[in-house]
């Protein structure tokens, strides 16, 4: 049962199932101090009553629990039959739960009950632990406490040389941590509040130092034994288009980041770098600074987009900068037609096409380049890792990579999930770029907000209005958004108003022929789902409507923003709600209100999703902590980083005497060595 419900397989197992809480036995409140602020708690009084109410599905098990303040409801839905058995009206218990309130009274709903009789009567402040149970278990008389009496049992059979050391003896005196074997002790039976500090911050601690030593290691051993493609020289094409033909002033973001990549590719090693920037921060021109280089060393490059229309906004946007260039470039998607396709196969083959633009169709087996120097993606969160994979399979050396998210990740997030990377942040907007200004509306100004959709339709300007997807549900969301078509063309009516519409159940050639009519202006409103989040780039669109802006999280919001203000014109994204907004929602509205700027956003989501719930394959390991929270322990997370880079700095393969209990500690956990398990 703990195998199947906690994952409980063996004693080590057990002894890293950690308590949730502590609870001192001797701090015991009364039933009329208890009110709405109250969190959990814990009371003693007399059993009055018990009794089973309802029939099946809605059967409950009612106690009721008595002190010399007044009298509170507890309640059970699981396990009836078994707690039953161990409730006696007329005796004394200790009961300790999270209270809630029914009908303005307070009650108690599956409490941990225990004898008054059988708890500790010595005054003294005793900590015992609550561990997490699930009810399955507690219907099989497993709760937090009873996992606690096993763990009880475990310790004191436990010596030292069972939990060994894993951080270096001085690295723990510098930082005065207790030693391991004293922190999992403390852990579970602490003696003291302070004790339990102590060992909680050692062993978060160790997680994260441990998790930082492993990716500083990778990324070590990869710039150590990689091999990479070398771009020796900044060449005539380079020079050509940096001084004569680049229309504008990098900024001081993108010249830092092109320089990073250019040492990067003159090393003879494979760079693996990630550039994230926020929305509209000129990551494609730095892409483009980067294929030049290649072109320059007699290298083709490739540039990989999640979609057919991305994929032609790029290649119409790197075309027209290189039309007087000696550069051929060409796009290779799904919808290329088979002459055209064969002319580009034969040219990337032969080496004569040194770029091509181009969508998943790019890594077909039928796809061969002469001499893969570079491979671009965007938004490589569209991508899976064994696609991304295909490509360094088409060069005999890999070839560098550059993987683009507009999507900006938190530091925190970025020094876990992609520590094993080196990674550019772009954080500085082309000068000339007006901040998006945002603003909350509820149905009653729906009006005024059509209102000024149609002024700025006046000033020959476009606009967007978002319908959410709501996934389990396509078939309600095709409703809504129909629904929401109609309501547009109501406000907007033909042949003035000319209003495109997309979205996930249209054939693809139906979704591009209306998304194109509104990159062209041939459509003054554009009607969609969240399909045209990443990468749809039209200048002459200012206004944002996202109709029903509670039920999309913070980045999203923050991408689907981003579409506009991509022109020098002032542009604007309206949230439009019901009446009725839940408090988490109207925080993410305030946020998106204060700010345009994309990392205080994507912290600030981190904060209010946590961090197990993040998009990609490739964190899931990398955040799997017992205790160390990336969002709550930052400080912690900084300093384990700062001592892992400073550990491999001056001892790269953990060799020394101080730095072997870490290195053995690693070989272990690679190795899987378990203890014996438990029947």
């Amino acid at each position: 049962m703990l195998r199947k419900e906690l994952n409980i397989f063996t004693f080590r197992d057990l002894l890293e199932h950690f308590p949730l809480r502590h609870l001192d036995k001797t701090q015991v409140s009364l039933i009329n101090e208890i009110d709405p602020t109250s969190d959990f708690v814990q009371i003693a009084g007399r059993i009055t009553d018990v009794t089973v109410m309802g029939e099946k599905r809605g059967k409950r098990l009612v106690a009721r629990i008595k002190d010399k303040s007044g009298t509170l409801e507890l309640t059970w839905f699981q396990g009836i039959t078994w707690v039953q058995k161990s409730l006696f009206p007329g005796q004394d218990y200790l009961v300790f739960g999270r209270c809630g309130f029914f009908n303005g009274r307070p009650q108690i709903t599956h409490p941990e009950m225990e004898l008054l009789s059988s708890v500790n009567k010595t005054g003294q402040a005793f900590l015992e632990p609550i561990y997490p149970s699930t009810e399955k278990l507690k219907a099989r008389a497993l709760n937090g406490r009873q996992i606690g009496k096993l763990t009880a049992v475990l310790m004191p059979q436990l010596a030292e040389r069972d939990i060994p050391e894993n951080i270096p003896a001085t690295l723990l005196e510098q930082l005065k941590l207790p030693g391991r074997f004293q922190a999992y002790q403390n852990i579970h039976f602490p003696k003291s509040a302070q004790a339990y500090e102590n060992a909680l911050r050692r062993l978060k601690f160790e997680e994260l130092l441990i998790a930082q030593v492993r990716l500083a290691l990778v990324k070590l051993n990869r710039h150590r034994y990689s091999r990479g493609v070398v771009f020796e020289k900044v060449g005539d094409i380079f020079n050509h288009f940096y001084n004569n033909v680049l229309p504008f002033q990098l900024t001081g973001a993108q010249k830092r980041v092109f320089k990073e990549i250019r040492q990067d590719t003159a090393r003879g090693k494979q760079m693996n770098r990630l550039l994230q920037g926020d929305v509209g921060s000129g990551k494609t021109i730095v892409a483009l600074l980067c294929m030049l280089l290649a072109a320059d060393n007699g290298f083709q490059s490739c540039l990989m987009a999640p979609t057919e229309i991305l994929s032609q906004q790029h290649f119409q946007g790197l075309s027209s900068l290189l039309k007087d260039m000696p550069v051929n470039i060409r796009i290779l998607t799904g919808s290329t037609k088979t002459a055209e396709r064969r002319k580009v196969l034969a040219g990337l083959a032969d080496g004569s096409i040194q770029m091509v633009v181009g969508t998943h169709a790019v890594i077909e087996d039928a796809v061969q380049f002469a001499n893969l120097g570079l491979v671009v993606i965007d938004e490589q969160h569209r991508f899976g890792v064994a696609q991304r994979a295909r490509l360094w399979q088409k060069a005999t050396i890999p070839p560098h990579v550059l993987v683009m998210t507009a999507t900006p990740i938190p530091r925190t997030l970025a020094m876990t999930a992609y520590g094993d990377l080196d990674y550019s942040v772009m954080d500085e907007l082309p000068p000339g770029r007006q901040p998006i200004t945002t603003v909350h509306r509820n149905e009653m100004q729906r009006g005024g907000v059509m209102d000024f959709i149609r002024s700025e339709i006046e000033k020959g300007r476009q606009a967007y209005i978002i319908y959410p997807l709501i996934e389990e549900s396509e078939k309600l969301s095709y409703e809504d958004l129909m629904q929401g078509y109609e309501q547009v063309k109501s406000w907007f009516p033909e042949p003035k108003y000319r209003i495109s519409m997309v979205h996930g159940r249209q054939p693809p050639e139906q979704k591009e022929t209306n998304m194109q009519r509104f990159v062209t202006g041939d459509t003054h409103i554009m009607v969609s789902t969240t399909v045209i989040e990443v990468g749809v780039n039209v200048p002459n669109a200012s206004v944002m409507v996202i109709e029903s802006t509670e039920k999309f999280g913070l980045s999203q919001l923050h991408q689907l923003r981003g579409r506009v203000g991509r022109g020098s014109e002032k542009s604007f994204c309206i949230l439009l709600t019901g009446e009725r907004v839940s408090n988490d929602a109207r925080e993410r509205i305030k946020i998106m209100c204060a700010t345009n700027d994309g990392f205080k956003i994507a912290e600030k989501d981190l904060e209010l999703r946590g961090p197990g719930d993040i998009e990609g394959t490739r964190q899931s390991g990398m955040l799997n902590f017992k205790l160390a929270n990336i969002v709550n322990d930052k400080a912690i997370l900084e300093s384990a980083k700062f001592y892992a880079q400073h550990l491999l700095d001056n001892d790269p393969e953990l060799s020394s005497a101080d730095n072997l209990p870490l290195k053995n500690y690693l070989l272990v956990k690679e190795g899987k060595t378990a203890w014996s398990k438990i029947s």
